[in-house]
C-alpha cells in the first residue's frame, strides 16, 4: 500500500516537475531579447497559474492532466492544437514515481522516528533535483529560481540528519566538511578556468549536494561517481563523432544521479571499499 501511494504521489509530482521546468524557462526567457509581458507572467505563476499546453497555451482540464495516461491516450499530442508533446513529460513522471518507490525500498535506515521526517524531506529533494536535472539537460543551466529554494530544503535535511544522529556534534562536523568537499573542488576549478571547465551553477550544486550526502567520504564518492558517469556517457559520443571535442555537456545531471546513488547506497559502497582495499591489520 505504501509503495502504491508513493507511486501515485511520484507521478503527480513528476507532472509538477515538468510544469515547473517549463514555467521557470518561460518566466526568465534566457537567451531571448523579448521578455514575457505581465499578463502572461501571471499565467505562469507556479502557485496560481493554471496548467496549459506549452505550444498553444490553451488551459488544460482534468482529463488532460492524468500523468502518463493522458499523454498515451492523446498519442503524445495536445488535444486542442494537435502539436506534439515531448516524451519528456511521461518519462519524468515515471522516473519520479520510480525514485519515490525505490527510495522507500532502499532507504539505508529503518524508516521510523526521526527517519520518517528525513525521508519525507528527501522526497521533496527528489522533486527539486529532478527539476534541476531536466532543466540542465535541456538548456545547460541550473536556475537560481529552483536552486535557492532547494538549497533551503537541503539545509533542513542536513539539520534533521544532525539532530537524529547518534553523535550530533560529529554529524555536524561531517556535514560542514561534506559541503567544503562538495563545492570546494568545483569552486577551485571554476576560478582556475574562469568558468570554462565548469559552471557557477555546478559549484552551487556541489555545495547543495554536500548538505545532502552529509559526510566528506560520501562527498568524495559523489564526485567520483559523477565523473565516472560523465565519462561513460561522453566517451562513446566522442568516439562516434556525435559529440565534438569542443562541445559542452551539462554536468549537473551526472552530479544529481550520483547524489541519489550515494544517498541510497553510499554507506554500503564505502564499507565495501574499506573492507576490500583498506583492511585493518592488528
Amino acid at each position: 500500500m505504501i509503495i502504491a501511494v508513493l507511486v501515485v504521489f511520484g507521478l503527480a509530482l513528476g507532472s509538477f516537475v515538468n510544469a515547473l521546468v517549463w514555467r521557470v524557462r518561460e518566466q526568465t526567457k534566457e537567451g531571448s531579447k523579448k521578455k514575457p509581458d505581465s499578463k502572461y507572467l501571471k499565467k505562469l505563476s507556479v502557485s496560481k497559474g493554471r496548467s496549459m499546453c506549452p505550444n498553444c497555451h490553451h488551459e488544460l482540464t482534468a482529463k488532460d492532466l492524468l500523468p502518463v495516461i493522458s499523454w498515451l491516450g492523446l498519442k503524445g499530442k495536445c488535444r486542442y492544437c494537435r502539436k506534439s508533446i515531448s516524451a519528456q513529460y511521461p518519462l519524468v513522471e515515471l522516473a519520479t514515481a520510480g525514485l519515490f518507490a525505490a527510495s522507500y525500498l532502499l532507504w539505508p535506515e529503518d524508516i521510523n522516528g526521526g527517519q520518517v521526517l528525513l525521508f519525507i524531506i528527501w522526497l521533496g529533494l527528489i522533486v527539486g533535483l529532478m527539476a534541476l536535472l531536466v532543466y540542465d539537460l535541456r538548456w545547460k543551466l541550473l536556475p537560481n529560481r529552483i536552486m535557492y529554494p532547494l538549497s533551503g530544503l537541503a539545509g533542513l535535511y542536513a539539520l534533521v540528519s544532525v539532530v537524529v544522529a547518534d553523535s550530533p556534534v560529529k554529524a555536524l562536523l561531517n556535514v560542514i566538511l561534506a559541503v567544503i568537499v562538495g563545492g570546494g573542488l568545483f569552486y577551485v576549478l571554476f576560478q582556475v578556468s574562469k568558468g570554462k571547465w565548469i559552471g557557477g551553477g555546478d559549484v552551487k550544486l556541489g555545495w547543495l549536494l554536500g548538505l545532502i550526502v552529509g559526510t566528506p567520504a560520501k562527498a568524495i564518492l559523489l564526485i567520483f561517481l559523477a565523473s565516472l558517469l560523465g565519462s561513460l556517457v561522453s566517451l562513446p559520443l566522442l568516439a562516434t563523432n556525435r559529440l565534438k571535442r569542443n562541445s559542452t555537456i551539462p554536468f549537473g545531471p551526472f552530479l544529481i544521479t550520483a547524489a541519489i546513488i550515494v544517498v541510497l547506497f553510499g554507506g554500503d559502497m564505502i564499507t565495501w571499499y574499506q573492507r576490500t582495499f583498506l583492511p585493518v591489520t592488528l
